[in-house]
């Protein structure tokens, strides 16, 4: 063979590798597309259980899985930060209130280590939140702040000498209210009436009459219900993601209708 036609083989084994390298990274991320999960991972409405047709679960809204299956938490939305960043200022507020309350009484062991726990969940709150960059966290931060106000109500039944409150989900119309007294009826708007879970306020207004406070965000569209807003998800999932096991919670988002889309919202239904 001549010179020539050694030279023309080389040209032609060199691009034939080159190509074969440069295909197989794109044949692997086009075969990684095919096979994710949908970013939010969220049931759908007529699917609430989140399981596809093959019977897989998909990871609940908060999650999305890389073209490996390996689950990977979304980035932290401006809605619950924004809902953190409130809710640890009106903690903070209440810790203030409580000094008042128990000023004068004499505090026994056990509620001066609750004030402790509660005075650490606002620690803890703040500084996470500092460094806080995927939904995960902000579930994280809400179970603290939810803790430390079930500490908070101990704190002032055990300096007053009453009972212990009893360890409830908190007020379904807005987290931050604190720990529910009752379940009260409601009906949300042209929705059935069904049991929530409410703080003491608001199950005065509704036996009033009145309509409770609920919290409300807006959306990009206005204000809405914080249940309605998906972005809301791993703030809300904090608060009330220990609770789905709770008679007042299975009630209140069991079935196909649910509030507003709560139960979708939580993605923790396990159907």
């Amino acid at each position: 063979m001549t010179i020539l036609g050694l030279m023309i083989m080389l040209v032609i084994v060199t691009k034939l590798v080159s190509g074969m390298a440069e295909g197989r990274p794109r044949q692997m991320h086009t075969t990684g597309e095919r096979l994710a999960f949908p970013p939010t991972g969220t049931p759908h409405p007529m699917n609430p259980s989140g399981r596809g047709h093959h019977g897989m679960t998909q990871p609940p809204y908060g999650y999305m899985r890389t073209p490996y299956g390996l689950p990977t938490d979304v980035p932290l939305s401006d809605a619950s930060r924004h809902a953190i960043d409130s809710d640890i200022t009106r903690f903070g507020i209440e810790l203030r209130e409580l000094d008042f309350d128990v000023v004068g009484y004499e505090l026994t062991e056990d509620a001066r280590g609750d004030y402790t726990r509660a005075l650490d969940a606002y620690e803890n709150a703040k500084l996470s939140l500092r460094g806080a960059r995927s939904d995960s966290e902000a579930t994280h931060i809400t179970r603290l702040l939810e803790d430390g106000r079930h500490c908070v109500a101990r704190v002032r039944a055990r300096a007053l000498g009453r009972p212990l409150p009893e360890r409830r989900p908190p007020c379904f119309f807005d987290p931050a209210h604190g720990p529910s007294v009752s379940d009260v009826e409601w009906a949300p708007p042209g929705g059935a009436v069904r049991p929530v879970p409410a703080c003491a306020v608001d199950a005065a207004r509704i036996e009033l009459g009145a309509a409770p406070q609920i919290r409300m965000v807006n959306d990009g569209r206005g204000p809405v219900p914080y249940w309605e807003d998906r972005n809301h998800a791993a703030w809300a999932r904090g608060y009330y993601g220990g609770w789905m096991n709770d008679p007042s919670m299975r009630r209140m988002t069991h079935g196909a209708l649910m509030i507003g889309g709560f139960s979708l919202l939580m993605g923790m239904l396990d159907d």
